[in-house]
């Protein structure tokens, strides 16, 4: 392919993965603070300008994460870069769901140690800051970063398929997945049962009970995913009490 050709190619595949992303982000976010209309009238009610701050801060993330993605989704059908397979039998079945366990702790670990880099004082006024204007997070501030955080986080999936193989369906699952946790962790309610979020599997998953507590304290609950780190490195400060004092069909806002 002709290089004028091939930078046409990235930039269309580029442009298309954006759209991608930040169409993703308006389905998949607006459904959630749709259901939080349904199951909490009211419950983002006086929030309309810090909702229209979290959509354009995310829709410029979109971009930002559609980009390296897009470059990568074209080396991969161009030049076959990545460890992405198509074929079931490329790899034992069993790798199948590892490897969406692997991506996953992989990417928890880069986003705990990032995090924790973030909430220092001089990077958090300068990136971090932006996330945690939303006060109280909505349904609609899952992808609301600064770019220099959006940048530390567009990058870790893109690196990953360089070095882990994956089936296409296992990567679409991680990204549904870090789509759901990232929306319901900052929805300002509880999606998920209480004996769930109260059991030992509980005890090491982070939901939006867990994620809020990190927005009301800042200095700690860091993880994404999982609360392994947390745990070891002695961040983990709990559930947050609001969501604790509140009931499942009527949660407070803190």
């Amino acid at each position: 392919m002709a290089p004028e050709a091939s930078f046409i190619a990235i930039i269309a595949s580029a442009a298309a993965m954006t759209a991608i992303v930040g169409g993703r982000y308006l389905a998949t976010s607006g459904l959630f603070a749709w259901i939080t209309g349904r199951v909490l009238p009211g419950h983002y009610a006086g929030l309309d300008s810090q909702i229209r701050r979290e959509i354009l801060w995310s829709l410029a993330s979109a971009a930002i994460y559609g980009i390296p993605a897009g470059v990568v989704a074209w080396g991969w059908q161009a030049h076959g870069w990545t460890r992405i397979y198509t074929d079931a039998d490329t790899w034992p079945l069993w790798w199948l769901p590892l490897s969406v366990l692997v991506y996953l702790l992989l990417h928890d670990t880069w986003f705990y140690w990032t995090h924790r880099w973030m909430h220092r004082p001089r990077v958090f006024r300068v990136a971090h800051a932006v996330h945690h204007a939303s006060r109280p997070p909505t349904a609609w501030a899952a992808m609301s970063f600064h770019p220099l955080e959006a940048l530390t986080g567009a990058i870790v999936v893109p690196g990953l398929v360089f070095l882990v193989p994956i089936h296409v369906a296992a990567l679409g699952t991680v990204l549904t997945i870090m789509t759901v946790m990232g929306i319901t962790n900052h929805m300002g309610w509880e999606l998920f049962p209480r004996r769930l979020v109260h059991s030992r599997i509980g005890h090491w998953l982070i939901t939006a009970s867990h994620h809020q507590r990190h927005h009301e304290s800042y200095r700690c609950n860091y993880g994404l995913y999982f609360r392994h780190w947390d745990h070891l490195c002695g961040t983990d400060s709990g559930l947050s009490e609001a969501f604790s004092r509140s009931s499942p069909s009527s949660p407070a806002r803190p």
